[in-house]
């Protein structure tokens, strides 16, 4: 491999990160003891299948369990009972699985031990709404959530106050049992309580932080919520609780372990590497602004850092949807035509943007390619990648240059994926 070949070096990274998240090597690190009782295997997320599978090979001893994962391809699991909902927006098949997960750990005793095998997406899978609130105003909730522009730290601590298994109420179901919870993170900044809305992982905050954040991004939710939200809704199970007391918790795969990964590769084949940071958030078009203008800084003066040089980051952008008029794609591939936009007639840039679980929004896609003829092939294909942006229709605008990047799910998300070659020509 070689820079002649932008896309193949910018893949290669890709699947370095991905590498590092893999669910079987980030578990065997974290093993717990095998306790004197039963062993219950519990989890929900978009790598569920992949972290089930990985522990059933790895555990040598009896267990039962339960996981939820996101319609589609699965991994197979002999003792653990892979289930199915939807992502992002939940279905009636997640209200099953959270009443199932919660029967799965009733009962259970001191000398028990529950795994939690918890990855990013867990918060759309596991929809459970509180007495009073049904299924379609939890759905009206994540809408108003995804639409926000809310940072995903916000968006998970108004999900937990409106739902009888997020915010460590899952955690709470399984005392007095041991509990502990293997983590593959997804949120800038590694907080295990915000992983999947945090079922397993309590937390300190309150309904009225939660009626903050809505009034804050100015969100429209169900009156039936906002009376919960107000009135009725209970306080989260506190941190300190003596319940908790014996309960563990493990990030076992990041956005950070990633990156440097991918910078590891890179350097192999003598690309120096820089990282930004692993938890940029903010929108998503003007993220990509930022990133063009660096690399255009690069191109141009050989500054901050000299070419060649690939430039990483990670995070969790958002994109924020004024209105109902939307198209096709995701925080990734806003991010890339933003950036692609800003670097139209640049050479030596090249860049790739994806989420490290396989799927960037509404498609099939992880996300896209670009460099400085993007914008131009655009056009040329019939469109117009401004107004493309401005209808955050960016899988239209990349399926029209070629220029989609679709690997599959992946089987773990530790978050966005960028990375930008910066080269002499």
């Amino acid at each position: 491999m070689t820079l002649n070949d932008p896309r193949a070096f910018l893949t290669s990274l890709f699947e370095a990160a991905v590498t590092a998240a893999d669910p079987y090597a980030a578990i065997k690190a974290h093993l717990p003891e095998s306790p004197k009782g039963r062993t219950i295997v519990i989890g929900a997320g978009k790598a569920a299948s992949q972290m089930a599978a990985a522990f059933e090979r790895l555990w040598d001893g009896p267990l039962e369990g339960l996981v939820v994962a996101r319609h589609g391809p699965v991994e197979h699991c002999q003792r653990i009972k892979v289930l199915q909902s939807a992502h992002p927006v939940p279905d009636e098949a997640g209200l099953r699985a959270s009443d199932a997960l919660l029967k799965m750990v009733e009962g259970l005793g001191e000398d028990d031990l529950v795994v939690a095998l918890i990855s990013g997406g867990g918060s759309a899978l596991l929809p459970a709404p509180p007495h009073g609130l049904t299924l379609a105003d939890e759905i009206a909730v994540n809408k108003a959530l995804l639409a926000s522009g809310a940072p995903i730290s916000a968006m998970n601590t108004v999900r937990k106050h409106v739902s009888r298994i997020k915010g460590g109420r899952l955690a709470a179901a399984c005392a007095p049992a041991r509990l502990v919870s293997l983590i593959v993170s997804d949120v800038p900044g590694d907080n295990p309580a915000f992983v999947a809305s945090g079922p397993t992982v309590p937390s300190k905050s309150s309904p009225q932080d939660a009626l903050a954040i809505v009034d804050e991004y100015g969100m429209q939710l169900p009156a039936a919520v906002m009376t919960h939200l107000t009135t009725g809704a209970a306080e989260a199970p506190d941190p300190t609780d003596p319940a908790f007391a014996r309960n563990e918790v493990h990030i076992i795969a990041s956005a950070r372990v990633s990156l440097e990964a991918a910078a590891s590769k890179a350097e192999e084949v003598g690309v120096p590497a820089v990282i930004l940071s692993d938890a940029i958030e903010g929108e998503a078009s003007d993220i990509g602004r930022m990133h063009a203008a660096l690399a255009r800084e690069v191109r141009e003066r050989n500054r901050p850092f000299a070419r060649p040089v690939v430039i990483l980051s990670g995070g969790e952008t958002t994109v924020t949807i004024s209105g109902d008029r939307f198209g096709k794609g995701g925080r990734n591939s806003e991010f890339l035509l933003s950036l692609a936009l800003d670097i139209e007639g640049t050479t030596g840039i090249h860049a790739l943007a994806a989420d490290t679980d396989g799927i960037d929004g509404s498609e099939n896609n992880a996300g896209a390619f670009a460099d400085g003829t993007t914008a131009a092939r655009i056009r040329s294909a019939g469109g117009d990648p401004r107004a493309l942006l401005a209808g955050h229709d960016a899988w239209s605008a990349f399926c029209l240059a070629d220029s989609l990047f679709v690997p599959g799910p992946t089987g773990t998300n530790v978050n966005d994926f960028r990375a930008i070659l910066v080269v002499d020509n």
